[in-house]
């Protein structure tokens, strides 16, 4: 109790720079976002569980009736990010802008900073490396010097992983800081469905194997690997994990499609919308969580290990 409250301590607000020196935007956007031009898509399905998968593996909700009915709409150019936002460029934000780092951060003291691993003698760097690095390795006969090697070998790590335990709250402050904005729930599924309303951002054909689904990831760090890492989870245009790593929060409210007459109790402005499968699905990695058309929704203040988020902009 005492090591966590110590590394709390180093990593948090205390150790940032004061809300009102930090910058307003991190700067403007560069070539890690694609131009999606203007076009008609294919948004939603008409699509029904013929299988009966609901009841197969005991879900509660109705599959597939939030996406009906199958409708065209036209979307003026827009911008979005190649990748999901990686721990690294979200610790940048958090530090410029006082805001509290992800649960997940804490317990695993990701959220030290650098330069205060200089202050924990031999003894404390190894209970560290015990309790939050969880290195597999003994220890006890390991120096200091090496020590704090393998804790920048992990911090770099873990730069590189999608974030995710934030909510989207969060993520819309980081894209308002960021110089962008959250895409909206048209933007995202016309980025991964393209013009041809494919099933998966590769095509019409499931493959587990093209995708981030929970199987390959580091078990530590809830499967998550770095955005990028599936070359074969990218569309057409050049963007990344729209099937699987995380689920990514978009701007809009749970709402009916127009022309729908279904209806559900999260419906109106109380949950918002997430899109993608994400790695933590685990043993329910059906392909209908990976597709383009699939909508998720929860609660805007919620956190999840596997929910994380890209962001977008208007093409000018």
């Amino acid at each position: 109790m005492v090591l966590l409250l110590g590394l709390l301590i180093l990593g948090s607000c205390g150790d940032r720079p004061a809300a009102s020196k930090a910058p307003a935007t991190a700067g403007p956007p560069d070539d890690t976002m694609v131009r999606i031009p203007e076009s008609e898509f294919i948004m939603g399905s008409d699509k029904t569980d013929a299988r009966d998968i609901r009841k197969e593996f005991g879900f509660k909700r109705e599959l597939y009736l939030d996406e009906h009915p199958q409708h065209r709409v036209t979307l003026p150019a827009f911008l979005i990010d190649k990748f999901e936002v990686a721990n690294a460029a979200y610790k940048k934000f958090a530090v410029a802008t006082s805001t509290p780092e992800p649960a997940q951060w804490i317990q695993n003291g990701y959220n030290v900073r650098d330069n205060r691993w200089s202050s924990f003698g031999v003894d404390g760097l190894r209970m560290i490396a015990t309790e939050y690095f969880d290195l597999d390795m003994d220890t006890s006969m390991i120096d200091r010097d090496s020590l704090l090697a393998e804790f920048a070998k992990i911090q770099a790590y873990r730069d590189t992983l999608a974030v995710t335990g934030v909510s989207w709250y969060d993520a819309y402050s980081y894209c308002k800081w960021a110089g962008k904005r959250l895409p909206s729930e048209a933007e995202w599924e016309r980025a991964a469905r393209g013009t041809d309303g494919r099933e998966f951002p590769w095509g019409d054909e499931w493959d587990e194997q093209k995708t981030n689904i929970g199987k390959t990831g580091d078990e530590r760090y809830f499967g998550v690997a770095a955005p990028g890492s599936f070359e074969t989870d990218r569309t057409p245009e050049g963007v990344y994990d729209l099937a699987g790593n995380v689920s990514e929060w978009v701007n809009d409210w749970y709402q009916a499609y127009s022309g729908s007459d279904y209806r559900h109790e999260s419906f109106g402005e109380l949950t918002k919308v997430v899109r993608g499968g994400g790695a933590g699905i685990g043993h329910y990695a059906l392909s209908y969580f990976f597709r383009g058309a699939r909508r998720g929704y929860t609660d805007p203040s919620s956190l999840s290990t596997d929910v994380g988020f890209r962001c977008a902009m208007d093409a000018g």
